[in-house]
């Protein structure tokens, strides 16, 4: 059919985030012409890279390099661990672990390129120590920064989105590092600008997009290729249905953009696309708000489960975990897989969702959530968090068992909470706390204080977290697949929309995959497309 192209260029990049950029700066460095499209409009853009903590990895270029392999690997895929019955992705592992030990040392030197007003903060080591080359490798992780520091968390819900460059830091700061870097290019970005469809020629090769701008529709003809950067489907009510685990419309939240709609993923399986591990996503237990997108609850990041006075239950009252695994790296990640438990006996999910329990003293001490991330999602927070109070989002009473009640009556509890069992289960956890020592789940003595001073607050819990990280069916080049392993000429893809972490990630690690297979898909697309 004949087309009438609106827009004609080298390479089209669908999404504007941290893997988006990438793409396009390093197609724009092997001497493509590129457009963006993004869907959000500029000023009110928040992909899940500007919303991040703005961590990620760039381990020491002095490390030994057979170990970084090997960490990687276990990382990617997990075949070279000893206990795994099988690998995640085996058949492009190695060759993904040996881009990344080219390119993931370069990662801090390749952000201060496109500004030398970067910054960053050390954060972290090696997460898996128990990993092949975790130590040798000299694996490290940053937070970039303009700064040079990185603070916990901002006063009120604009602080951080208000600031002057000199000031910015966690995701702002890359993001506006990524957006510095397509000026300085003089890359176009199209706002506003949805892709709806991929475009193939009478021989299956993509060279072109369909896009919606406001009521216009628009052609772009990519003469080399389109790169899919476009991320996850955290708001995709029909994919989260088909591909998560358990309750997937109403037993999940994500507290990432909610712009994450699915939209390249759906474009890609058109063309005839394979699908990877689609069902993992980097998610824990995260309060979520009654405000929907898409039909769909917003979450918000709850880093205060796993501090002093509060206790995460079960919907009858039970404690089942650790608190701390909820929230500290990296077990928060695969956490999901343990608040999923089904009851094959009763056929219900005791764990969805789950109750956060605490008293006046937690909720004196600060916002149970970040203020940052809520404000880019445009739910309403206060710093003391009263506002959740009086709207009802946190449940508040005189004692345990009114607390307990209100539970019960919560629609999501399903009236299963029993009384006597929630009394019963703080009153253990506070002998815990007072004998120094939690004999049941064995929390660390620093992370525990006793829920005895009223009010009492309760939150329900659900699964979720940033991102969904499978996605498309992708090799070491980023080239999409369909069902057989064969590319998809002229298609490729970077960052949550097939993340690489397909076995275990580590915070930091979505970012670093934007920067380094955003690169690859870039330089592969200019050099194989010319």
């Amino acid at each position: 059919m004949s087309i009438k192209w609106n827009h004609q260029t080298d390479v089209i990049i669908i999404g504007l985030g941290g893997a988006g950029g990438c793409a396009a700066i390093e197609a724009h460095t092997y001497g493509s012409k590129v457009i963006v499209l993004e869907k959000q409009p500029e000023n009110r853009h928040y992909s899940n890279t500007r919303m991040s903590g703005g961590g990620f990895h760039s381990p020491e270029p002095s490390g030994d390099k057979k170990a970084l392999k090997n960490y990687v690997k276990a990382m990617f895929s997990g075949e070279n661990l000893p206990w795994k019955i099988e690998g995640e992705q085996p058949d492009y592992s190695e060759k993904l672990a040996e881009i990344w030990v080219e390119y993931a040392p370069q990662n801090i030197n390749f952000m201060q390129s496109l500004d030398p007003d970067f910054k960053v903060v050390l954060f972290g080591k090696a997460a898996f120590p128990y990993f092949p080359g975790s130590i040798a490798s000299k694996y490290t992780c940053y937070s970039g920064t303009y700064s040079g520091k990185v603070t916990k968390e901002y006063s009120n819900n604009s602080d951080a989105i208000n600031l002057k460059k000199e000031l910015q830091q966690k995701g702002e700061a890359f993001h506006l590092c990524i957006l510095n870097g397509l000026k300085k290019r003089n890359i176009e970005v199209h706002y506003n600008t949805r892709a709806i469809e991929l475009i193939p020629d009478c021989d299956g090769k993509i060279i072109g997009v369909k896009a919606k701008q406001n009521d216009n529709q628009l052609f772009y003809k990519a003469t080399k290729g389109v790169i899919l950067a476009s991320g996850g489907y955290e708001y995709n009510k029909r994919m989260r249905r088909s591909f998560l685990e358990g309750p997937g419309v109403e037993g999940w939240a994500f507290y990432g953009t909610t712009e994450n709609t699915g939209d390249g993923i759906e474009m890609a399986l058109k063309v005839g696309a394979g699908l990877s591990k689609i069902g993992k996503a980097a998610a824990r237990l995260i309060a979520a708000v009654p405000v929907r997108k898409y039909g769909l609850k917003i979450g918000l990041i709850t880093p205060s489960v796993g501090k002093p006075h509060e206790i995460v239950v079960d919907n009858y009252g039970n404690r089942y975990a650790n608190e701390r695994r909820v929230t500290q790296n990296p077990s928060c990640y695969n956490f999901y897989k343990e608040a999923t438990l089904f009851d094959s006996v009763n056929l219900n999910y005791p764990r969805i969702p789950s109750w956060m329990i605490f008293d006046e003293n937690l909720r004196t001490r600060g916002p149970l959530t970040y203020l940052r991330v809520a404000n880019c999602n445009f739910i309403p927070w206060t710093y003391d968090n009263m506002d959740a109070i009086e709207k009802e989002w946190i449940l508040k009473a005189l004692n345990i068992r009114d607390l307990a009640l209100k539970i019960k009556n919560h629609t999501d509890n399903r009236g299963l909470m029993k009384e006597d069992v929630l009394i019963n289960t703080v009153y253990r956890f506070n002998n815990f706390c007072k004998n120094g020592k939690d004999l049941d789940f064995g929390r660390d003595k620093s992370t525990m204080g006793t829920i005895d001073k009223p009010p009492f607050y309760a939150i329900p819990l659900y699964i979720g977290g940033p991102n969904t990280e499978g996605g498309l069916l992708a090799d070491d080049n980023r080239q999409v697949l369909d069902w057989k392993g064969k590319p998809i000429k002229g298609l490729y893809c970077a960052g949550e929309i097939s993340s690489v972490f397909q076995f275990a990630y580590q915070a930091g690690g979505n970012l670093a995959e934007c920067i380094v297979f955003g690169r690859i898909a870039g330089k592969v697309v200019s050099i194989k497309g010319s």
